[in-house]
């Protein structure tokens, strides 16, 4: 018995080493880090919040209307004057059960990383974005952009009308709102990494892959 507790011991050793390696070194190889001059018909943003990263596009261009999908009566403000709409994946049990880190409970964090739970897509809308540290500017081509589209959309899970499902919780600020979506989040997929691959989607600066923000957001610092 000792010796099969010694040996879970160090098999789980070994593998905090290695993901810890691959969390902290693998994000440093880029991808699309020699980038073509394309139009820049669209600006959209990258957006963390210290651990987790969105995508921020803008509602309304004439290439998509978010608002026709997610819509301004799913959040509790319902105002209809938001510019912006910040777009995240995640597990599902972590976004509605843990809407503060002191909220955050052992078997969510277990159910999360071993992807053994469901996930979902967050949504924030904002009137303006303003650039910062955690919050960096991106402009890009329609055909990029489409790309983008094409991957946030396919991430959503939809209803027999074609809708997003909405989840109907209440446990966030007065401008979000909570969409089922594909997929499960693991250790090695998580909320950045679909991020990351969002990024890749449009073309743009990315780490060949990554678990953190700051896996991605290295990629933009000023050399």
């Amino acid at each position: 018995m000792l010796i099969l507790l010694a040996k879970t011991i160090l098999a789980l050793m070994i593998f905090t080493a290695v993901y810890l390696f691959l969390v902290f070194a693998i994000p440093y190889i880029p991808v699309n880090s020699t980038q073509e001059l394309n139009s820049e018909d669209v600006t959209v943003y990258i957006k963390t919040n210290g651990v987790h990263t969105d995508i921020v596009v803008p509602i309304k261009t004439k290439y998509k209307d978010w608002s026709q999908t997610i819509q301004f009566s799913q959040i509790k403000s319902q105002d209809a004057t938001m510019q912006y709409i910040g777009l995240g994946w995640g597990d599902k049990g972590f976004y509605l059960n843990t809407p503060q880190w002191s909220d955050l409970k052992l078997s969510t964090a277990f159910v999360a990383a071993f992807g053994l739970g469901s996930s979902a897509m967050h949504a924030t809308f904002y009137k303006e974005i303003n650039e910062n540290e955690r919050c960096v500017k991106i402009k890009i081509s329609a055909a990029e952009y489409q790309n983008l589209i094409s991957y946030i959309e396919n991430t959503f899970k939809y209803d027999t009308n074609g809708n997003p499902i909405w989840i109907n919780a209440t446990t966030y600020g007065q401008n979000d709102s909570f969409y089922e979506a594909k997929g499960a989040y693991t250790l090695f997929y998580t909320c950045n990494t679909w991020a990351n691959t969002a990024l890749k989607a449009m073309h743009q600066k990315a780490a060949i892959w990554t678990a953190t923000d700051r896996g991605i957001f290295q990629h933009y610092q000023e050399k």
